[in-house]
């Protein structure tokens, strides 16, 4: 079974329907209130998806630099803003802005679709927007490690709208320095969670480096938690609450 299919199966809830949005790379599963019209959001849904990655890839197509790199940048005011929330992120945590355009899409996709649901969970590649009215578990998939889809997060209703992503140096596409099994990092921004946890990966290169990568995310404003594997090692630190399975 894929990383993906694992994230979405833990994901998934009895008092809220999902439904799939694909848009060119852009692989969503959502989930809102179970009495609402599921066709209807994924046609909305995917109609807006499809301008904000417009956006993007107009602008990136005039600054290709963007899209290569692995630092900070800055953009213009003519950058449109999810863009310019992903830079921002990204420069709080010393990556590219492509780290964080998972994070951001989830969250922009999210809180559109808050205008129509009261609850709204978007997981774009694992990397995760939720806005629940109870708590919720989130498995942790961690490769090959033998801590992996042992634990999972307890999600306080309190705490959302919040972001949770998962970064990691063994599993999936993303490019990581490091090889953390699973770097997962939380904020009430979705694209700043999305790019500490792709920091924190970068800086996992042994099981040794798990509290010098948790020391890095406690010292970047926004972010409320951060959990590390590596190997058979598991470190956590913040508002969050572990849950053996």
């Amino acid at each position: 079974m894929s990383s993906r299919s694992i994230y979405r199966r833990e994901l998934k809830g009895s008092r809220l329907a999902s439904f799939t949005v694909i848009v060119k790379e852009t692989d969503l599963w959502i989930a809102v209130d179970s009495e609402l019209n599921r066709e209807e959001l994924a046609l909305k849904t995917e109609t807006f998806t499809w301008r904000l990655r417009h956006e993007m890839e107009a602008y990136l197509k005039k600054y290709p630099h963007l899209l290569e790199s692995l630092e900070p940048c800055l953009v213009g005011a003519d950058a449109p803003d999810i863009l310019r929330r992903m830079v921002a992120a990204a420069n709080q945590a010393g990556v590219g802005p492509m780290a964080a355009v998972a994070g951001a899409v989830a969250e922009a996709v999210g809180r559109q679709l808050l205008d129509l649901s009261r609850e709204v969970i978007v997981e774009n590649g694992g990397d995760i927007f939720l806005k629940v009215d109870e708590p919720v578990q989130i498995g942790i998939y961690a490769g090959s490690s033998p801590l992996s889809g042992k634990f999972s997060l307890l999600i306080s209703d309190k705490y959302s709208p919040l972001g949770v992503c998962t970064s990691s140096g063994t599993v999936g596409p993303s490019f990581s320095y490091g090889y953390a099994d699973a770097a997962v990092a939380v904020s009430p921004s979705t694209a700043l969670a999305d790019a500490v946890a792709t920091a924190m990966g970068n800086l996992v290169k042994t099981k040794d480096d798990l509290e010098k990568a948790l020391h890095f995310a406690q010292k970047i404003n926004g972010i409320t938690g951060a959990l590390l594997i590596c190997n058979d090692k598991i470190a956590a630190w913040g508002d969050i609450e572990l849950h053996k399975i």
